[in-house]
This record gives C-alpha cells, structure tokens and sequence, in this order.
C-alpha cells in the first residue's frame, strides 16, 4: 500500500485486555473511548417486569470540553454480555453497539450551528441470543443526543432550535420490536465518591478538618442504557409472576460489559487518518464495581482485565487478593489499621465467638484461617459450606473465602449459612431468615441480580442507599420482620450486590463488606459481642463494633444531582456553559448549581423579613408560595431546573400591596424532581432574592 505506514499499535494476544472503571489501570488510561466506567442492572423501578441495565463509557468528562466533545468511538465494539443458565457455558444473551459520526458542516468550528451538527453521532444496536455465535439488527441509525453544550446551540434559532435538551433526549428513545427501550448518550456520572480521599492512602471521610467531596460532581458519562422484559431475560421466557417466591434461583441474571478494538491500526502519514483490521480484542471490562479499582494490586491489573468471567473462574491466582483483601490490613491494628484513621469504625473479626454456649473463636484477619477448621465436619453438614467446601473453604490461611470471593465470583445462594442470624438461635450454620439469593456460579466478576425481587420503591421512607446492608440490618433488628425465619420482601433486597441501583453507596457497602458486615449479619459475631437475655437476634447489632462498621461513611453518600423517574433514569449532563466545574462552589448534597447562576447577586436587604415559603412542599399538582409585604412591591417568581434552565414563571413583576399574598402554580406539566423557585422582590426599600427548593413528586 504506497504512502501507508503501518504501525502496529495494539498487538495483544487475542483475548487480552486492558482495564476499566475510571482510569484504574494503567493501560485503558490511555484510550478512554473504550473505558468502561460503570455498570448497574436493577428492576425498574417503575415496572416490575422489566430490568434495566446501563453500562456507562468514557470517563471524566469536562462539560465544556470543546470543540470536539466526548462521545463513543467509532471502531469499537461496545458490548453488554448476559448469562442467565449456569448449564450452559459463557454468555447466554449479548447486545452489541458500534457508532458512527459524521460531519454535517465542514465549514466551521463550532459543534452545533444553524441546525447542522458536526460530530453527528448514530449507533448500530445488534442482538444475539446464542451468546455471540450470531447477531440480528435490531437498531439502525439510532440517534445519540449532541453534547449539551449551552442554550445558544441546543434552544435557540442559531442552534438545534429545540424546546430544551431534554426533548432531545426524549427523541432519542428507541423501542425494539421486543418491547427493549434503548438509549445512547451522555448523561451526568451517576458515580459518587471522593475519589481524592480513598487514594491518599484511605482518608475517606477526610480528616483533620478536610472536607469530603464528590469528585465526579459536574463531570459526564457516556450511557448505554437497556430496558428488558424480565420474560427476555429469563432463562425459560418466564414473566415475573411464574416465580416460585421472590428469591426463585431460575431468575438469576449476571451481567458484565466489555469494549473491544481491531487489533492493528493502520496510520496514513501523509493524508491524515487511520484504518482498523484484524480480529477484535476485549480492551475493557466491567462487572462487579470497584473490583479491579480497589480489589486487585496495580502490577495484576491489566492480566485482570485480559480474561473473561469465565476465564476467570478458573484462574486460581488472582483469587488470593479476595481471600485476603488488601484493604482488610488496614482495618487491623495489628497491621496498617492505625495508620488509617479514616478507617478506625471498621474492624474484622478476629475473635468471633458466636455460639451462646462459648466455642473457639474465629479469625477473619488476613492469612488467618477464618472458620476453614469446620471444612468437612458435622457443624457444617448440609450447608453451603459443605456442598461447595472445595470453594468456600480451600485451606488454611483463606479467611475471606466464605464470604468475599462467593460475593465476587459466584453469588450468594439462599441456603445455610448465608440467611441473616434472626431465628438461628446462636448457631451460625443453622437456617435463619432469608433475604438473598443471586448465586450463578457460571463465571467470575458479574453483575448478579435475581429478578424475581421486588423493587423498593425510590419515595418510600425505608428505601436505602445502603442496599443489602439495610436489608440485613431491618431483618436483624426490626420487629417487623426479625420474629420470623419465614421469606419476605424486606427493603432494599433488590439493592447492591443483588444487581447495582443507580442510588447504591457502592463504596461504602464495599468496605463494610471488607470489614466483615456479611459475616456478622448471618451469625459470625464480632469480638465484642456478649449474648444477652435478649438473644443474638436482636442485640448484635448494639455492640459496638458492628455498630461502628454499619455507621461508617466515606463522607459522599448521594450523587451530585437527583436520578430521574423514569427511563434512562440517568439525569441530563451537565452543559458546558453551567457555572459549575473549577468553581469554588459550596456544595450540598445533592449539588446544586449555586443562587448566583440564576442571577441572585444583587440582594440590597434581607430576603428574610418576607418570611418567604412554599407549600405544599413536596408537591404534585400545585405548589403555592407565601410572603408578606410591609410595602407596595414589584414580585417576580420564576421556577428553574438544578441546571438553571427556566421552566415557568408565576409571576412576572407584578405590582403588589402591601399584605400576605398566596400565589399558586399549576405544575401538571413539570416532570417529577428537584427544582428552584426564584423570588425577586423589589420596593423603595431596595431589592431582594431568595432561592427556595422545592421537590415535585408523582
């Protein structure tokens, strides 16, 4: 080929892989198209019968990151693979997406301009339900939103000329003759955690007076996002309703996501450009969140990320950073522990003594044996510990092989010794109260998620960012549900590990995970715990050390922004014009973009002596607002999204008496979230703003 260099750029064995998640390993670092940040697969929220999975892309992206703003890659491979039969090897189900771009106005420099977009971004969505052998086409030429690069280029006549962007992205919805509901574009990073604490060496939540922050606050993602009839997923074309109770094992899904590249690429060096060939390779991948990040040392990472789930079951090697997580040393004083004083609430086991009789402590510490002494004696007989021993305990100096790695790498069945303590009667290997089960023991690092779970609903005072964890926590210590060993849906049962919800404190969980939270909860007690008159049911979660774990936080515990109600669930992205990233704003949580993006800077006197409020608040058809004048007043009140964006307007300088006035608005057409009301005050004495919050509901 005259005038063509070919430099081979990536030549890995076929199968290898780089890693994912947010830059956590050094090679996917360098090609950010293809990283994965994020996967989540849960039941939608607002209908049972179907789950949605997003699988999220490309990550720490600037708003204003013009002119050529972030969206998928071209020559990549984008897949979301499904295993929904343990008798059947490898994937069961895979949707793949390929994207393309095109330049409609090579005339200019800016993105968007006179209803032409350059950079004009569509997908491929193909089907297959052989586990990759063949693919269907099910979406050609899907839309991905622009980038939401400000009002001039998404609203107004010089731009795209459209109502706002959330009609674009409401456009972009596709629906398959399979009932599946698609959409691909950037969203707001649905990721929270303070990124700068946990990598300086574990200061989450900050000490010495530091502050913890969200540090993908303002930042963007680009979202694949799914919605699937359970009956599509289900191994046998089953519709929720034919499970045999909410925990039915026939209803459990694994998920993990993957990117893939041609193997050569090919520069011109003369005209500019490139050409891909040769077989694809798996540059990325994704199941369980924070595996490779914060599991898996940095001299593994990359071989991590070159197998398959699959592959991984089998690779015995890596297994020894769950059996004795890094992390676990310093949450041990007697290792690294006081040199972590972040960590100082969370403390493993080393002295569990369960058994209301006394018995032989058990030790969970790293290189210690854990409850490895009971392999293959009677104590365990008919559990889980004996019909998978050769897993669950395979030797001395494994502590964490009974409860970490089953959570990474096979799920959790809903039999003895993993149901909560409730009703055990002191005795961790008998049958307590159930309340998960998404065991899959087909491949490594997914996703699992049973189906048949009911969702907690997202406005109900129990639902819990802490997902299982809350789960365990009401079946152990609320009257509701701990007098009986009998399976009912508790709260939060359909959060992380059983499947990812958007809201889940991944993080947080983790670490109570890591400091032996499991354990406790199905009976392994920590050191101080003494039964009492009460029974272990329901005073082990008093002591102080579990207490400590369950309380512990990072310091972020919500998304920088409220998810949305309804598909894609991911809230809009933030615009390149927001006075948002590189300020030195004062955050609340969920942040929000502060008074002075929406003018508030010109306050003369105090808003208070109006004693300005809203009500009903919360609020669905109508919200009213209340203040009293001491003087005649212009009042100007107008409603904005948290990205600043104007919504309506009750009241427009109007000239008002002096008096308590009680105007009302009629939101029948404000979809549900969180919003501002700005109230403008003017009289003889000067002018005043106020910003008031206010939530509609459904």
């Amino acid at each position: 080929m005259k005038n063509i260099l070919k430099i081979l750029l990536v030549a890995f064995p076929v199968g290898s892989a780089f890693a994912s998640s947010h830059r956590e390993a050094p090679l996917i670092a360098n090609d950010p198209l293809a990283d994965n940040t994020d996967l989540y697969a849960f039941k939608s929220p607002n209908d049972p019968n179907s789950i949605t999975i997003i699988a999220n892309y490309v990550p720490l992206q600037v708003p204003h990151g013009g002119p050529n703003y972030y969206s998928f890659g071209q020559d990549i491979r984008y897949e979301i693979h499904i295993d929904n039969d343990a008798s059947t090897a490898g994937d069961d189900i895979v949707y793949r997406f390929t994207f393309m771009q095109a330049n409609q106005d090579p005339t200019t420099f800016f993105n968007i301009r006179l209803g032409q977009q350059n950079l004009k971004t569509t997908y491929n969505m193909e089907r297959s339900m052989d586990g990759g052998a063949t693919f269907a086409a099910v979406i050609t030429g899907g839309e991905v939103p622009p980038p939401n690069i400000g009002p001039r280029s998404i609203e107004s006549p010089v731009g795209l000329d459209k109502p706002s962007y959330q009609s674009i992205v409401d456009d972009a919805i596709r629906t398959t003759t399979m009932s599946e509901k698609v959409f691909c574009g950037t969203a707001d990073d649905p990721f929270f955690v303070d990124l700068g604490g946990i990598f300086d060496l574990g200061d989450a939540p900050r000490q010495n007076g530091g502050t913890s922050q969200d540090a993908l606050k303002c930042l963007n993602v680009s979202s694949i996002a799914l919605q699937i009839p359970v009956t599509l997923l289900q191994k046998d074309g089953q519709a929720v309703t034919a499970a045999d109770n909410i925990l039915d094992g026939d209803y459990v899904i694994g998920v993990w996501a993957s990117a893939s590249r041609k193997k050569t690429r090919t520069l011109n060096p003369t005209g500019g450009g490139y050409a891909d060939s040769d077989q694809w390779v798996q540059v990325s991948r994704l199941g369980m969140p924070l595996t490779n990040e914060a599991i898996i040392p940095v001299g593994r990472k990359d071989f991590w990320n070159s197998l398959t789930p699959y592959q991984e079951l089998a690779e015995t090697t890596l297994d020894q950073y769950f059996y004795n997580p890094e992390l676990a040393l310093y949450m041990d004083d007697a290792a690294f522990g006081s040199a972590v004083p972040a960590f100082a609430p969370l403390r493993v086991q080393k002295d569990s003594r369960p058994d209301l009789n006394g018995g032989t402590g058990f030790d969970f510490s790293n290189t210690h044996n854990g409850i490895q002494a009971l392999a293959g004696t009677s104590t365990v007989a008919g559990t889980a510990l004996d019909t998978y021993g050769s897993l669950l305990l395979p030797g001395n100096g494994k502590p964490r092989s009974v409860d970490l790695w089953p959570i990474f790498h096979t799920g959790v069945p809903n039999v003895a010794p993993y149901q909560l303590a409730t009703g055990k009667g002191g005795d961790p290997f008998a049958d307590g109260k159930p309340f998960i089960n998404n065991f899959l023991p087909n491949g490594g690092d997914m996703l699992r998620l049973n189906m048949a779970v009911p969702a907690t609903p997202r406005n109900s005072a129990a639902f819990s960012s802490l997902g299982l964890v809350e789960a365990m926590r009401l079946g152990l210590t609320n009257i509701q549900y701990n007098t009986t060993t009998d399976l009912e849906p508790i709260p939060n049962m359909d959060g992380f590990p059983n499947g990812r919800r958007l809201e889940d404190d991944v993080t947080r969980i983790e670490l109570q995970a890591v400091a032996g939270a499991v354990l406790a909860a199905i009976g392994l007690y920590y050191d101080d715990y003494t039964p009492s008159i009460l029974g272990p049911t329901f005073d082990v979660i008093a002591t102080p050390d579990f207490a400590g774990v369950l309380g512990y936080s990072t310091g972020v515990e919500e998304n920088d922004v409220a998810f949305v109600t309804t598909f894609p669930y991911v809230a809009l992205p933030w615009r390149g014009t927001d006075n948002c990233l590189g300020r030195d704003i004062a955050y609340t949580q969920p942040a929000i973009l502060p008074a002075s993006s929406l003018g508030l800077t010109e306050n003369t006197i105090s808003a208070e002596q109006y004693g300005i409020s809203a009500y009903p608040n919360p609020f669905s058809e109508t919200v009213g607002f209340e203040y009293t004048l001491s003087k005649a007043a212009t009042v100007d009140i107008k409603l904005y999204t948290v990205t600043g964006q104007l919504v309506g307007t009750v009241l427009k300088n109007a000239n008002q008496g002096a008096g308590t006035h009680t105007p009302v608005y009629n939101s029948s057409m404000m979809e549900a979230g969180v919003y501002f009301a700005k109230i403008v005050i003017t009289s003889a004495d000067g002018r005043s703003s106020k910003l008031v919050k206010i939530i509609k509901t459904n």
